[in-house]
């Protein structure tokens, strides 16, 4: 556990914390709302992602995401933060920096050494944050596809 103010803790997450997961993940990426239920299961079956959580005064008010992934092509693991959130009224008080501080915490125990993450080039608040953890931007370009299912009869 991470504490750095008296009334904040982040830490990693637990099955209890889905209904506040599922209500932060809305704000977050919109649509439909994940259920509580299918956020526990997901974290009942998947051990390969990290979850952290921040509380303050012991309501969670942000949250963040790492996987660590192995190659044959390479000696050790490389973690990546996949998504990081704290909600606005909780913003500029070191929050999301603790939440990063404890994956890359967890993400060293799995031997991880290498971290990368991904975020909007226009989302300079987010570079700050991550630059302020000494991220360094590179000059890679991200490309996406969205594959369609293949349905099966």
């Amino acid at each position: 556990m991470i504490n750095i103010y008296p009334d904040l803790c982040v830490r990693l997450v637990t099955l209890t914390d889905a209904e506040e997961l599922s209500r932060l993940n809305q704000e977050f990426n919109g649509g439909e709302q994940r259920p509580p239920a299918k956020i526990v299961e997901h974290l009942s079956r998947n051990h390969n992602e990290l979850i952290a959580v921040a509380e303050v005064s012991g309501k969670i008010v942000g949250f963040g995401c790492a996987q660590s992934y192995y190659s044959f092509c390479y000696e050790e693991p490389y973690g990546e933060i996949t998504e990081l959130y704290v909600e606005e009224a909780a913003r500029r008080r070191g929050i999301a920096i603790a939440i990063i501080s404890c994956l890359e915490e967890n993400l060293r125990t799995r031997g991880v050494k290498s971290m990368k993450v991904l975020t909007g080039s226009k989302n300079n608040a987010a570079i700050k944050t991550y630059e302020h953890c000494n991220y360094v931007k590179d000059d890679e370009q991200l490309l996406t596809k969205r594959l369609e299912l293949i349905k099966r009869e």
